[in-house]
């Protein structure tokens, strides 16, 4: 009797576009992963400055909290890949791979996709606003680039919406019996 092989779409499709959708995510950490160092330091020069040498700058102090926004937005969807967001882990926690994969299909489903539409929805003209005036800090001294913090929101969303899209590629794998390869079990490090 012959092997009768599965179409290619059925099985390497999916897998290879979830790797490829990931390592997109995977270059965000490595630029969060500076701009956190980055904003430690600039924080620790603040500091320096306006307790060591009685001096300080509205500028340095605005880019900490733009970098604070900036790290937390591009990092979200990273979070959601290693599977470290915020979860209420009563039952998830003893519930069997299928029976979590059924419950993150249905979260993606019922909350992150519609959430994440709403907030690029709703950016959209805020941000365009914002271009169009090339919006800046309310104080002289401070930062110029407001406009480019801004459109950091849909592209939060838009990330968000990628992630959950191969979070839900890997529950309808699971779902459907398709065993997932070693290295697509959530492990930051599998990949080092």
């Amino acid at each position: 009797r012959a092997s009768r092989k599965e179409p290619l779409h059925a099985t390497r499709v999916p897998r290879y576009a979830a790797i490829v959708k990931e390592a997109g995510v995977d270059a965000f950490d490595l630029w969060v992963a500076w701009l956190l160092m980055v904003m430690v330091i600039i924080q620790s020069l603040v500091v320096v400055f306006r307790y060591g040498f009685d001096s300080g700058s509205i500028a340095w102090q605005e880019s900490v909290t733009y970098l604070h926004a900036a790290i937390f937005l591009l990092g979200a969807a990273y979070t959601l890949q290693c599977d470290e967001h915020v979860r209420v882990d009563i039952f998830y926690r003893d519930f069997s791979p299928v029976k979590k994969a059924k419950v993150n299909l249905l979260g993606f489903v019922c909350f992150l996709l519609p959430m994440c539409g709403y907030i690029i929805w709703e950016s959209l003209s805020y941000v365009m606003q914002a271009w169009s005036i090339k919006e800046s800090s309310a104080n002289s001294d401070g930062l110029h680039e407001v406009y480019l913090l801004k459109t950091l929101i849909p592209v939060f969303a838009s990330m968000l919406i990628l992630q959950g899209f191969a979070e839900a590629l890997r529950s309808f794998l699971i779902l459907s019996g398709q065993p997932l390869p070693a290295s697509d079990d959530h492990d930051p490090t599998a990949a080092i």
